[in-house]
C-alpha cells in the first residue's frame, strides 16, 4: 500500500511541474506575436496611427491591397462537362487592416484583424497575406 502511495505522489509531483504553453489557432498571431514589431513593418509597411497605452503602443496597420479576377464558377454537369453557372466572373479587391499592441521594448504582444475580407484561398485575406502557408519541406 505504501508504494503505491509514494508512486502516485512522485506522478503528482512529476506533473505539477507540467506546464501548457497555450497557442493560438490564428494563424497572424502564432507568426508575430513575440517578434519585434520593427520586423513587421519591415515586411508590409509603417502604421497609420499610433496610440500610447501605458505600458506600450498601440499601433493601427492598413495595407495589402490587391486586386484580383476571380473568374466564374460552374456546376459540374453530366459526363465531367460545365454546367450551370453558379457565380459570376467578379473583380476583388482585397485589403487588411490590424492593430499591433507592443510592449515598451517593441515587441509584439497581440495582433487582432480590425478589417478583413475573404481571400483568395479562404476565409481571410488578412491570414494569407500576413501568415502565408510554409511550403512543405
Amino acid at each position: 500500500m505504501t508504494l503505491r502511495t509514494f508512486a502516485a505522489a512522485g506522478l503528482a509531483i512529476s506533473l505539477a511541474g507540467c506546464t501548457t504553453i497555450p497557442t493560438s489557432a490564428d494563424p497572424i498571431s502564432s507568426r508575430w506575436v513575440g517578434q519585434s514589431a520593427g520586423k513587421f513593418f519591415a515586411a508590409f509597411g509603417p502604421p497609420i496611427n499610433d496610440v500610447e497605452n501605458g505600458s506600450g503602443v498601440t499601433y493601427t496597420w492598413k495595407g495589402g491591397y490587391k486586386t484580383v479576377r476571380i473568374p466564374a464558377k460552374y456546376a459540374e454537369g453530366a459526363d465531367g462537362k460545365r454546367g450551370k453557372q453558379i457565380s459570376a466572373a467578379r473583380t476583388q479587391y482585397l485589403r487588411c487592416q490590424a492593430e499591433i499592441v507592443t510592449s515598451s521594448d517593441y515587441t509584439s504582444r497581440s495582433i487582432r484583424v480590425v478589417g478583413d475580407i475573404p481571400g483568395v484561398n479562404g476565409p481571410s485575406y488578412c491570414a494569407e497575406f500576413l501568415a502565408p502557408a510554409q511550403p512543405a519541406q
